[in-house]
């Protein structure tokens, strides 16, 4: 009898965070019937105790029961997750082969994942009671504080809270006692959820035609899946549109999730919602801590906050009432995530919607070929804005040759020119530059010894102004020294441009401007990129300088002028996706000259005047360009016309990558390979990096079910490969680069 009841013992399979693709089945707690899927449990897990999720109950496991673990704590009446979100969780795990248990982790915040419990902080909010619904203030008149503050009740608010108070009234707390004690207002418990903003400050702006027509094809798919390519030029009023569908659906008491490339664009953005909808507003991002981004996952996913703004990983926040995704600048690399769990936010948005039943939104000024060959293919439905808004016209843009010229720290001639004469007009300018540091090379004159990074193959970049060699790839980092450390006597030399050094530069040939420079280095304080942006729009500001954090989605109307110091290093990459990543970072960055009533001019300083890729962007636009590379990759049959998964391999020593590269593809040519192009093993572009040496194999099939096919049957025996076990490697399905 005693082996009967213990054969009936449920057990609970769950998956654990750890870089191995399986479950693992734990005994259940006792009285246990059943438990949701995505549920967190506490379990133990060799020596120690780990967060995990359930994935199920099973009756028997293939170990025996008097050798399974009782689960800990079961941390979650229900799950965190909708039946939708699990889902989601699921497509993921299969489609990019990653280990479920970083992918549940993915889905969480930090604070979750180490078993905080699920509550979002709560506060006081006063609110009128039904006696001083009816109370005339004038009968508080011998008590001017209280009269004062009870007024403020009077407005359209629903309740306030003790910071909105502090606000208006220092001194508040007394006044509000003695109105409590008169039973004219009460106290509620609300969630600690983003500031209500209770009066619009702004109304919709007045769309024009080509606005109108997308806002109303928009409306139109509200309540089922579709996905939308919004193309609209720089300066044409995404935006706009955006926030006129997203009142639609706010209206229908919905919630909406915005997904952004880049932080530097959140605090811009919110801005604008805050001043345009009356309702929650939420954030997630990485410069947050980990208990804001607590408070937002739990605002969204209970339904207390209508909007949330975030970067990437913001993707897998749970929606209550979900209602709408837009991913701004879609074509952007940021939203593929390049460590760990390797997905992407916006084919993973794509996925959310279909499994949500609601209308996701892909809005950029130039769309990513592979969302421009779904248009085509009508899986998408591409609207277009082809016009600026409002008065603003498309920018000027000119190719300035730069071969045989003399350079002052990159700045030609003609455009020191261009910059005083725009300056003369107390317009702004702006210069952009995707190379942070003094320089990026310091070379010995005398015996040509070159700064080398120890644990990289590459050079160490000069930072002037902290007297330092530093590595961008690992971080090493070492003082910087006058003479030369291999023939002792020779004088180091700064070669190449980094942004310090043409600000440096700047400030020689314009003493009198404000100039500000915004890149990793100079925005590391918290607040300072705020600062600097808010200085910007205040025309306090006179030379902008900066790096890709420039290149999208900031609107300076006062910027007339802007430059590309070197459009150059774009050009020449063993990359197939670099043509397209330079195409696009020329439209964006132009996209910042001319957003206002003043006409806008863009430079691009060159030593290839001739380069066709150059001609087609500035003679025919980036439509253009993109109809002819997308034919050049269908002559190669490159993605988007095939589909590719990138495995990357390294390791201390060399020689461990390169064998369990050669067994994996002993193992392909000993199976079904369905027709999958094999490339490699070659050493990584960077094939030194952080004291490791890095290795890849390619995979390529024209036909994407047939390399998931090989995926699964390949990536499980990986697992098992004792070559495995000195090496660290990873799949990439759909890389965006070869790096």
């Amino acid at each position: 009898m005693a082996n009967s009841s213990e054969q009936k013992k449920l057990i609970i399979q769950v998956a654990i965070p750890i870089p191995v693709n399986r479950i693992f089945d734990y005994l259940a707690p006792k009285g246990t019937t059943s438990i949701s899927p995505g549920t967190r449990v506490l379990v133990p897990f060799g020596n120690a105790k780990k967060v995990a999720f359930a994935v199920g109950i099973i009756e028997n496991s293939n170990i025996k029961n008097d050798r399974l673990k009782p689960i800990i704590e079961i941390l979650d009446e229900y799950s965190l997750l909708s039946e939708q979100d699990y889902q989601l969780v699921l497509w993921a795990q299969h489609y990019y082969h990653h280990p479920l248990g970083e992918v549940f982790s993915a889905a969480f915040p930090v604070s979750l994942r180490k078993g905080k419990k699920s509550v979002v902080a709560q506060e006081k909010h006063y609110k009128l009671s039904a006696k001083g619904k009816c109370l005339n203030p004038e009968q508080l008149k011998k008590t001017p504080k209280q009269k004062q503050i009870f007024k403020m009740f009077q407005q359209p608010v629903l309740s306030l809270t003790s910071a909105d108070l502090a606000q208006q009234h220092k001194n508040w707390r007394p006044a509000i006692k003695a109105l409590l004690e008169k039973d004219l207002l009460s106290i509620e418990l609300q969630a600690k959820a983003s500031k209500k903003i209770f009066d619009k400050t702004e109304t919709a702006l007045q769309a024009n035609e080509q606005q109108s027509k997308a806002i109303k094809q928009l409306i139109a798919r509200i309540g089922q899946f579709s996905v939308c390519l919004l193309e609209g030029v720089t300066g044409s009023g995404k935006t706009e549109v955006y926030m006129q569908v997203i009142q639609q659906v706010l209206d229908l008491d919905l919630q909406v999730l915005v997904l952004l490339p880049e932080i530097t664009l959140t605090p811009q953005l919110q801005d604008r919602f805050k001043r345009r909808f009356s309702a929650n507003l939420s954030i997630s991002h990485s410069k947050l801590t980990d208990n804001q981004r607590h408070c937002a996952w739990l605002e969204m996913q209970q339904g207390h906050s209508s909007i949330l703004l975030g970067t990437r990983s913001a993707l897998f926040t749970p929606l209550k009432k979900p209602g709408l995704i837009i991913l701004d600048e879609e074509h952007d690399s940021s939203f593929k995530q390049q460590k760990g769990f390797l997905y992407s936010a916006r084919d993973l948005a794509i996925v959310k919607g279909k499994l949500f039943n609601i209308p996701v939104i892909l809005g950029t000024a130039t769309p990513s070929l592979e969302s421009l060959y779904n248009a085509h293919n009508k899986r998408y439905q591409l609207i277009h804005l082809s016009e600026r808004a409002g008065t603003a016209v498309k920018p000027k843009l000119l190719l300035f040759d730069i071969r045989n010229k003399r350079l002052q720290d990159g700045l030609s001639e003609p455009l020191i020119t261009q910059i005083k004469n725009t300056l003369a007009k107390n317009e702004q300018v702006l210069l952009f530059l995707n190379r942070r540091g003094y320089a990026p090379v310091q070379i010995c004159h005398s015996c040509a010894w070159v700064a080398r990074c120890h644990h990289c193959d590459t050079s160490l970049v000069i930072h002037y102004e902290e007297k330092r060699l530093r590595c961008h790839h690992c971080g090493y980092q070492q003082h910087l020294t006058p003479h030369c450390p291999a023939c002792k006597t020779g004088e180091l030399k700064a070669l190449g441009l980094g942004t310090e050094r043409v600000e440096k530069s700047l400030h020689a040939l314009f003493p009198q401007q404000k100039i500000v420079r915004l890149d990793r280095d100079s925005t590391q304080r918290k607040g300072s990129l705020e600062n600097h942006l808010d200085q910007i729009n205040q025309g306090k500001v006179d030379i902008i300088l900066g790096t890709q954090m420039l290149a999208k989605g900031h609107h300076f109307p006062n910027v007339t002028l802007v430059a590309i110091l070197d459009v150059d290093s774009g050009l020449f990459s063993i990359d197939y996706h670099a043509t397209e990543k330079l195409a696009q970072l020329i439209i964006q960055v132009a996209g910042r000259a001319g957003r206002a009533e003043k006409p806008g001019k863009v430079i691009l300083q060159t030593r290839q005047p001739d380069h066709p890729l150059l001609n087609v962007l500035l003679k025919q636009g980036y439509n253009s360009f993109a109809q002819t590379a997308l034919a050049e990759r269908q002559q190669a049959m490159l993605p988007p016309f095939s589909s590719q998964a990138l495995l990357r391999v390294y390791a201390g020593n060399p020689a461990d990558p390169q064998m369990l590269l050669k067994k994996v593809c002993e193992i392909i040519q000993n199976m079904e390979s369905y027709n999958t192009l094999v490339l490699g093993p070659v050493s990584a572009p960077m094939a030194k990096r952080e004291g490791n040496y890095h290795f890849q194999l390619l995979l390529q099939n024209n036909h994407r079910k047939k390399l998931q096919s090989l995926l699964g049957l390949l990536v499980p025996q990986l697992y098992l490969l004792k070559e495995a076990r000195k090496v660290r490697w990873s799949i990439d399905v759909d890389p965006v680069d070869l790096y």
